[in-house]
C-alpha cells in the first residue's frame, strides 16, 4: 500500500463534545498527487458544538457545513451554531430506517453494513450527487460533512469522494476504520454524562475496514466505475474534474 496510511496519523481533531471529526487530507491519490489537507473535513454531528469549542472551530476557517442527517434528526438534536461566514447546507439522501433491518444470524457485521451502504447508495442517488457537487465546489471549501456518528453516510460520502480522488481502497477503507475508536470516545463521554442511557448495538458503533471495502468492489462491480456509479447518480463529468482538480496536489 501506498501512500499516507490511516493508522499512522492522527487525524483526529479533538473538541469537548465532538468525537469523529478529521481530516480527508494527506492521501496519495492520482498521478502521484495528494489530497490537499485542510480542504475537507468528516465529522458527527456538529449540534453539540458550543462557544467553549468556537476558537477551535473557527481556526480551521471552515466555510461551508454539509448536514446529512435526517429531517426528524435535525429536528431532534438542533443543527451547527449559525456562526459568521458559516453556510449550513442539510441534504438527506433517502434510505431506510436501519433499525427496521436487522442484522440477520449468521450475517457479519461487515456484510449487513456494505448492505446497508448499498442500499443507500440505491436510494440516496441525489442527495450523495448533491453532497459530491458541494465538495467540487472550491468555493465552499473548506467544508464538513457530518451525520450522526460521522461514519456511515458521511462514510459513505467520503469514500466516495476519496475513490474519485484515485486513493486506494485500502486507504479508504482504513480511513473510514477510524470511525471505530471515535464511537469509543463518544461511548465513554455518554456513559460519564447520561449513565442510564441505552446501550447502542454493534451496527451504530463500528466501522470494520471489511465493510467499505465490500461497498466499493460491489458498487464498481455494478456500474463499471465509481465515476460510473455517480454518473448514474447525477454527478456531472465537469463535477468530477473539479472534485480532482480541488482537492488533489
Amino acid at each position: 500500500m501506498s501512500g499516507v496510511d490511516a493508522t499512522e496519523v492522527d487525524r483526529h481533531i479533538p473538541f469537548g463534545t465532538i468525537f469523529n471529526f478529521r481530516d480527508v487530507g494527506g492521501y496519495a491519490g492520482h498521478d502521484g498527487r495528494t489530497v490537499r489537507r485542510g480542504r475537507l473535513y468528516r465529522s458527527d454531528s456538529l449540534h453539540r458544538l458550543d462557544e467553549n469549542d468556537r476558537e477551535a472551530f473557527t481556526a480551521l476557517g471552515i466555510r461551508t457545513v454539509i448536514d446529512l442527517r435526517r429531517p426528524y434528526e435535525v429536528e431532534r438534536d438542533g443543527r451547527v451554531p449559525d456562526w459568521p461566514g458559516l453556510a449550513y447546507r442539510h441534504i438527506h439522501p433517502e434510505h431506510a430506517e436501519w433499525g427496521n433491518v436487522p442484522q440477520e444470524p449468521g450475517t457479519s457485521l461487515a456484510r449487513y453494513l456494505a448492505d446497508r451502504y448499498a442500499d443507500l447508495a440505491q436510494t440516496g442517488t441525489a442527495g450523495l450527487a448533491e453532497a459530491l457537487g458541494l465538495i467540487a465546489d472550491a468555493t465552499n471549501a473548506p467544508a464538513v460533512v457530518h451525520c450522526v456518528a460521522g461514519k456511515d453516510r458521511t462514510g459513505v460520502v467520503c469514500g466516495l469522494t476519496l475513490a474519485v480522488l484515485g486513493v486506494a481502497d485500502d486507504e479508504i477503507a482504513a480511513d473510514y476504520a477510524l470511525s471505530s475508536a471515535a464511537s469509543e470516545r463518544f461511548s465513554a463521554w455518554v456513559a460519564a454524562t447520561t449513565p442510564d442511557a441505552e446501550e447502542l448495538p454493534p451496527p451504530f458503533l463500528a466501522s470494520p475496514s471489511d465493510a467499505m471495502l465490500l461497498f466499493l468492489s460491489e458498487l464498481r462491480d455494478g456500474y463499471g466505475s465509481i465515476e460510473g456509479y455517480l454518473r448514474h447518480a447525477g454527478v456531472t463529468d465537469a463535477q468530477l474534474v473539479a472534485l480532482r482538480e480541488h482537492l488533489l496536489e
